[in-house]
């Protein structure tokens, strides 16, 4: 207005700095608005990044892919009565023993469920000792008495205990067999030249491996002596292997150095990862007093301990673990079916599992091959591990006449 006056010179410079700092607002939420329209083009390099590293994936060597293997149409079974992981079992003729095990990692079984093969029924429950471990079981058979050594009592990771225990199949009986030396996780154990070897497993603290090698005479479900002697050690400890006697000789196949651990100050012992590595080594015992180590298997694995069976001069193994993704660091599961020729001591890959599975427990009847249980993929494209099933499934295996290490063409 022509006749107004000039603002005071009080007034004036707070009037300025205000307009200074509008100003200096604007071009800072200018400055924002640029930096937010750019960003999605940050956000696609960090997923081409990211599709790289997908891509590398898919293109791992053999320890981490899946083996090129002949396709085998399985045949779904009745499901178990329960999901099971590290349970154990024995086969005696047409039934299959299936001991322990988590139902999930804060809930163990103290059952055994008995699978008819003539039937394919699940026929038969009844329980196991009170006393008795729950999973990481070492187990043995000789056709009627069924020999448990060892293990882990409760969930998650608690404590492995050193008591043993055998079953007679025909009275239904349970007795005790004199405990080991020290308690093991998850031992290689067999019954061999008349007497129970449990060798290797986990050490008490659950992680480090091994070497220790026991045996005990027994003779009918009962010991021969009070206590366990030692025997040579074997060359290379840990648990999760499988333990087989044929053609005479004693056979240990891969497995893994370190496990989980129970968390320190954890009052439910909960399991916390540790370091492991998983590998495919094969010793033989032939003569009682020197290992040989024989042809790896064609990949590392573990979590095998009672996923084989023996079948016309061969070893067929389902499943497992092997090392650990190189980027995501999971565990990768196993989904191809090894053999073992025991005359040439080579392995083939025959065939492929409907799933990767670890900790299946395998058994084989009139020419099919079961197997059960365990804790398999989250899928065709991860490898990973996702739920633990108590699905049964079978495969027409090559036939009784045919030697398995031969795929079906």
């Amino acid at each position: 207005m022509a006749g107004s006056k000039p603002l005071p010179l009080r007034l004036a410079a707070p009037l300025a700095l205000a307009l200074l700092l509008a100003l200096a607002l604007v071009a800072n939420f200018l400055w924002a608005a640029s930096s937010r329209r750019v960003s999605p083009l940050s956000a696609s390099s960090s997923r081409t990044v990211m599709r790289k590293r997908a891509k590398a994936v898919g293109h791992l060597n053999a320890t981490y892919a899946d083996l090129p293997a002949p396709h085998w149409d399985w045949e779904e079974m009745p499901a178990a009565p329960v999901p099971r992981l590290d349970g154990a079992s024995v086969q005696i003729g047409n039934l299959l023993y299936v001991f322990a095990g988590y139902g999930d990692i804060d809930h163990v079984h103290s059952h055994v469920d008995v699978y008819n093969f003539t039937s394919n029924t699940w026929a038969e429950r009844f329980d196991m000792p009170k006393e008795m471990a729950h999973s990481h079981l070492g187990m043995a058979s000789d056709g009627r008495y069924i020999y448990a050594v060892s293990g882990q009592y409760g969930p998650q990771c608690r404590a492995s205990i050193n008591r043993n225990f055998v079953f007679d199949t025909e009275t239904r009986e349970w007795h005790e067999l004199p405990p080991l030396p020290l308690p093991r996780y998850a031992p290689a154990t067999q019954l061999w030249r008349g007497r129970l070897h449990v060798m290797g497993g986990g050490k008490e603290d659950r992680h480090e491996p091994g070497l220790e090698h026991w045996s005990l005479a027994v003779k009918d479900g009962k010991a021969l002596e009070n206590e366990w002697q030692a025997e040579v050690p074997i060359p290379r400890g840990g648990p999760h292997r499988a333990c087989v006697v044929a053609n005479d000789k004693l056979f240990v196949i891969g497995g893994q150095e370190g496990d989980f651990m129970p968390k320190p100050g954890s009052p439910i012992f909960k399991c916390a990862r540790r370091h492991e590595v998983v590998y495919g080594d094969v010793y033989m015992l032939d003569d009682g007093s020197k290992w040989k180590q024989l042809s790896p298997m064609p990949k590392p694995d573990s979590h095998i301990e009672f996923a084989w069976v023996v079948v016309n001069n061969s070893i067929v193994i389902v499943g497992g673990t092997t090392e650990k993704h190189p980027i995501t660091k999971k565990m990768i599961l196993v989904g191809e079916v090894f053999c073992f020729d025991l005359e040439s001591l080579t392995w083939s890959v025959i065939g492929r599992m409907p799933f990767r599975i670890k900790t299946a427990l395998a058994g084989y009847w009139e020419g099919w091959l079961y197997f059960t249980s365990g804790q398999r993929d989250r899928g065709p494209d991860n490898p990973a591990p996702k739920k633990v099933v108590g699905s049964r499934s079978t495969v027409a295996a090559q036939g009784h006449r045919v030697d398995p290490c031969r795929p079906a063409r």
